[in-house]
């Protein structure tokens, strides 16, 4: 056995898949509410009623146990959406699977970006309405750290009693979401990693 194979595999779990053309919504997956999400000027404007977009990447079957994830995002005055992680699909309703990382610098909900929704509260938002940021999610074991530009807001380390039912670290994809048709929010250059 070479000892080559060892970095070789490491250099493999660190390559990033682009998971938007910037085109098209190949790959992705609307739940409940499909006319809230478009492809507009190489990003995905999330825009109307309760809705979700899920990652099934190229061949449906996208999961993710330890990963990061980075996008950059630009959030509009009194807009909330979110990123939801270890999540799968489902039809309609909020995930209920997976952990909510809140989207959101002046909507009236006071759970800012960063924020582990209903488990850690980031207050103030870190970044600014009108201007692109860029979120970093990293899951690693049981520790889920979230940057804004580089700068860690949330690290948090999972604790029994913050798991609901789903609302857990296990595995599963990432989903975008839709959350009032008062919230405009875009993503774009979104990508993840395995680690």
């Amino acid at each position: 056995m070479k000892r080559l194979a060892a970095s070789a595999l490491f250099a493999a779990e660190a390559e990033w898949t682009t998971m938007f053309d910037g085109k098209s919504l190949d790959g992705w997956k609307a739940a409940e509410n499909p006319a809230g999400f478009k492809v507009e000027n190489g990003e995905i404007v999330v825009n109307g009623t309760r809705g979700h977009l899920f990652y099934l990447g190229a061949d449906g079957k996208a999961s993710f146990k330890d990963f990061e994830f980075q996008a950059e995002v630009m959030t509009t005055a009194g807009s909330n959406s979110g990123v939801f992680i270890h999540t799968t699909w489902q039809d309609k309703g909020w995930p209920s699977h997976g952990y909510e990382m809140q989207v959101n610098a002046t909507h009236t909900d006071p759970i800012k970006t960063g924020s582990i929704y209903n488990v850690v509260k980031v207050n103030p938002a870190p970044h600014k309405d009108d201007e692109w940021f860029t979120y970093t999610i990293t899951v690693k074991g049981g520790r889920v750290t979230a940057k804004i530009n580089d700068k860690v807001v949330t690290d948090y380390e999972e604790k029994a009693a913050d798991i609901q039912g789903d609302r857990k670290l296990s595995a599963g994809t990432i989903a975008l979401q839709a959350h009032d048709p008062k919230s405009l929010v875009r993503y774009r250059n979104l990508k993840i990693r395995a680690l």
